[in-house]
């Protein structure tokens, strides 16, 4: 199946992704550990938010906790 006709890259669930990616990159992105490396790495980031619209989640509500469920 191309991208161009798979649902999870609509205008709305690229728009979805667009804001949980937003939401996980302030609550989680600039988080350094004390050696000054990022507590939180940019793959899981991307791959949750990924993992959050291809469930089928329509809103970003829960982003944040489902992200400390299963990422961190």
């Amino acid at each position: 199946m191309s991208q161009i006709n798979d649902w999870r890259y609509s205008e709305e669930k690229l728009k979805l992704r667009q804001d949980v990616y937003k939401i996980l990159l302030a609550q989680f992105g600039s988080q350094i550990d004390i050696d000054g490396t990022p507590i939180y790495n940019m793959e899981s980031i991307t791959e949750c938010c990924h993992d959050w619209v291809s469930q089928g989640n329509m809103r970003s509500d829960g982003i944040v906790k489902y992200y400390q469920a299963y990422y961190t």
